[in-house]
């Protein structure tokens, strides 16, 4: 199997797109969600993930690389939760919303739609792919 593709939600007010790309680095850590869990322990290196703004703008941002896969959470005592560290890459060229993606017939089967409450999810290559062609169609809107 080739490398996979993720989406990863923080509360902008909690840690931002804009957060991680001050630090340059960041740790993703504090899930407790046994499907999210297992999601970062498939994580490799090297994987890209679509950064999502939950709460507050209910936006896909960014994009980030998986720079360090299999680690402990540092902030569980227990061992048994999973966390990676991730880099920015880019910002997208314009967010793409949670409203869009829902509009999308292509992108029914998200997890991001099926799954909301889930905080690291899949996203398939064509799912990935259309995400980046709605982001390029709304730059050339906003522009």
């Amino acid at each position: 199997m080739g490398k996979r593709f993720w989406l990863m939600k923080s509360e902008p007010d909690v840690y931002s797109w804009d957060d991680l790309v001050s630090e340059g680095e960041g740790t993703w850590d504090g899930v407790r969600n046994h499907r999210a869990k297992n999601n970062l322990a498939a994580m490799k290196k090297g994987e890209k993930a679509f950064f999502y703004h939950s709460n507050i703008g209910l936006e896909i941002v960014g994009i980030c690389e998986i720079s360090e896969a299999g680690i402990a959470d540092p902030t569980d005592e227990t061992g048994k939760w999973a966390a990676v560290k991730v880099k920015p890459v880019e910002k997208l060229p314009a967010p793409v919303t949670l409203k869009q993606v829902k509009a999308e017939e292509s992108l029914s089967e998200m997890e991001l739609v099926k799954l909301m409450r889930l905080s690291v999810s899949e996203v398939l290559p064509d799912e990935w792919k259309k995400i980046l062609a709605m982001s390029k169609a709304n730059a050339k809107q906003e522009g």
